[in-house]
């Protein structure tokens, strides 16, 4: 792609400056102004698409600042009245944590709904655990995903507890969890909260009882959250071939068969342990049964002190085999009705149906 500066060079135009909420804390956009700062939709500056939507790297201000703009494809029965949607954007506004994508403004315009967002520079989670190359200095280390995990569920903890009425997120997965400079998640993408949408459309990650209740609540993030604890340590190996190999009764079988390959012999005994007991948890099949998102921070924040420990103590930084000996009965006996229950075996996804333009291979928030 040519200099970005190319491309704006075509429209010489300027719109009307945008207006401010009431509030003070929200941009409200004139189509006119996201039209200019993506060279009217250019397919050169599409990051990335999903289910919502499609995303465009934009230019605002004079071209000085760079933001994320997410034009929602709303389906039927998902179109909200112009005060409907602006209540809920300024109340996404409001919300500030070091962890979450900052909203930035929107555009109600013209049959448009769009919202802008800070541009988060890495990508997302999803990439970096199945698109990295095999060189190791582009791989995330143990204790980076950690602390990635940390601060997702900080984030989680944050709209759950931390503003006055409780947020529900909706849709967590790796592609949703975008990554900084600094490589520190922010949580993006609250298509759902702004769409109303009740939409069971991300294979793998949905709380099984929404299937019953067709209802979102703070365990369904919670049972979500937990199929991401299971990605991220098993990498490309898909999570739900540990739900098969559970449902065939085959449970002496060894994790280390199963973890990404770049991990084994970097994750403390210990440190996996607790990991794994909380990343079971979370999958419990009623709600009733799962933690709170504290409590998974807390348990997260131990595993990685575990983890530093174990590090700092050991001389050639390896650990030799110590998932061999740990097989899934350790914790299975705490977890297996929650994985179990889940689905049938007739049921499972396939890998390449993970893999699909549905679930994210393109999208960035």
């Amino acid at each position: 792609m040519e200099g970005v500066s190319k491309l704006f060079r075509k429209s010489a135009k300027r719109a009307k400056p945008s207006s401010a909420l009431p509030e003070g804390l929200c941009r409200q956009f004139s189509l006119a102004e996201i039209k200019i700062a993506t060279n009217n939709f250019n397919d050169e500056l599409l990051v990335g698409e999903g289910g919502f939507g499609r995303v465009y790297k934009g230019f605002i201000d004079d071209c000085n600042k760079t933001v994320a703009i997410k034009r929602l494809k709303l389906k039927p029965g998902q179109g909200l009245v112009f005060e409907d949607l602006r209540t809920k954007v300024v109340l996404l506004c409001q919300l500030r944590h070091p962890n979450l994508v900052p909203l930035i403004g929107y555009c109600i315009d013209e049959g448009e709904n769009i919202l802008v967002y800070e541009f988060i520079v890495n990508g997302n989670l999803f990439r970096k655990l199945y698109y990295t190359d095999h060189d190791e200095h582009d791989r995330l280390s143990w204790k980076q995903r950690l602390r990635i995990c940390i601060g997702v569920v900080r984030a989680l903890h944050y709209l759950h507890t931390g503003v006055k009425h409780t947020i529900i997120h909706g849709d967590m997965k790796p592609a949703n969890i975008l990554l900084n400079k600094k490589w520190e998640a922010k949580l993006s993408d609250f298509s759902r909260f702004v769409s109303d949408s009740t939409m069971l459309d991300t294979l793998g990650y949905v709380d099984p009882e929404c299937r019953i209740t067709s209802g979102l609540t703070d365990k369904s993030d919670v049972y979500s959250f937990g199929v991401v604890l299971f990605k991220v340590v098993l990498g490309k190996m898909h999570q739900w071939r540990l739900i098969s190999l559970a449902q065939k009764g085959e449970r002496e079988w060894s994790f280390n068969k199963k973890i990404d390959p770049y991990l084994k012999g970097k994750i403390a005994p210990e440190c996996f342990k607790v990991y794994m007991d909380i990343a079971t948890s979370c999958v419990q099949h009623e709600g009733k049964d799962r933690p709170t998102m504290n409590e998974v921070e807390v348990g997260l924040e131990h595993a990685l002190e575990l983890q530093e420990s174990a590090d700092a103590a050991i001389k050639d930084g390896e650990y030799y085999c110590p998932i061999d000996e740990y097989t899934c009965n350790d914790f299975w006996g705490f977890a297996s009705p929650a994985i179990v229950e889940y689905t049938s075996s007739s049921s499972l996804p396939e890998l390449e149906e993970f893999l699909s333009d549905s679930d994210s291979l393109r999208e960035y928030i």
